[in-house]
């Protein structure tokens, strides 16, 4: 019996594992590339020690500002494998999930034009261990990305007049 519960289990984690990795490929490519930009900086962050998988997306927006530039916003979890960073293999079955480490909280804002993120202004990424993040950290995530929307203005386009 308890080897019987115990495969149930194992094959639920396998499941819940191969899903978060389905939702990531479900994502739209313009929010995977924010997911992307995430996974660059906690593996380029000297004190991040594991290979991170998309787990699930919390909130998302997507703002059309004019002439096909859109300003996006997305706040998601990472979940930490038992793979080591630097991983680029995010197959379920050879980097499954730990339950021992903490999410990564993560929220990133960016401009894309013509299918590519802007570099100005400079894109926004803030991930942070679940359990450390503040009020006030969310509070400057979101004032941080609701200056970068409205900061740079709006295009606007001049009306000449012939005649």
């Amino acid at each position: 019996m308890a080897a019987w519960l115990l495969f149930l289990v194992c094959a639920g984690a396998v499941l819940y594992s191969a899903n978060a990795q389905d939702l990531y490929n479900q994502l739209p490519d313009d929010y995977k590339k924010g997911v992307d930009l995430a996974f660059e900086q906690l593996n380029s962050h000297a004190g991040v020690q594991h290979h991170f998988r998309f787990l699930r997306s919390l909130e998302k927006s997507d703002i059309e500002s004019g002439f096909s530039v859109r300003s996006l916003y997305h706040h998601f979890y990472l979940k930490p494998t038992r793979c080591a960073k630097g991983t680029t293999d995010s197959n379920p079955q050879r980097c499954p999930f730990r339950n021992d480490r903490p999410l990564m909280d993560c929220a990133v804002c960016y401009k894309m034009a013509n299918n590519q993120i802007e570099s100005s202004p400079k894109p926004y990424v803030h991930c942070i261990q679940k359990p450390r993040l503040t009020e006030d950290m969310k509070t400057t995530r979101t004032l941080h990305c609701q200056k970068m929307n409205y900061n740079s203005g709006a295009p606007t386009l001049l009306a000449v007049s012939t005649g």
